[in-house]
């Protein structure tokens, strides 16, 4: 009864059903999916997959190379050189941009970080901020002459200081 019991406790099997009605296999029996056919040593690859290719390479030398021969060449061959090394123009362009920020942030910066050509290039901004602001105040005083000869306000007479400064 134990070789019974085991049985009954498996996996149900419905071969021993089928293999008394004489029938190979029916409409609703399960059977393992069918495996592909490993290719024999010798056999050719098949042409319809390709072989995975990690990821290439390309140290900077030979990235500059090739954006310097693709820059050199004439026009319309680029697509050959570009099959000839087995790239993508998207890869090219990428390059492209790579190179062309490394270029920009090289030349980034102040040139010199000596304290008197920094306070130099402070003062002459603060000069010319300053410049701009008297040439308001200048225009709205004029404005205000204007107005008080208008309206025929007397104002009352402020002495030139710049003409104390020379008189010094």
């Amino acid at each position: 009864m134990g070789a019974e019991k085991e049985r009954l406790m498996s996996k149900p099997s419905f071969q021993h059903i089928n293999a008394a009605a004489g029938v190979a296999g029916s409409e609703g029996e399960r059977s393992e999916p069918e495996l592909p056919a490993t290719p024999a040593v010798g056999a050719p690859p098949d042409p319809e997959a390709r072989p995975h290719r990690p990821a290439r390479r390309f140290t900077l030398d030979q990235k500059e190379r090739m954006l310097a021969e693709i820059a050199a060449a004439p026009p319309g061959t680029v697509g050959g050189i570009l099959r000839r090394e087995g790239l993508y123009y998207s890869t090219l362009v990428s390059w492209r941009k790579t190179s062309k920020r490394a270029r920009s942030t090289s030349n980034a910066g102040p040139k010199t970080k000596d304290p008197r050509v920094l306070e130099i290039a402070r003062l002459q901004r603060e000069n010319v901020r300053l410049q701009k602001k008297l040439r308001k105040a200048e225009l709205m005083i004029d404005l205000q002459k204007k107005v008080s000869r208008i309206l025929g306000i007397a104002l009352p007479a402020i002495e030139d200081s710049d003409n104390e400064l020379e008189n010094d």
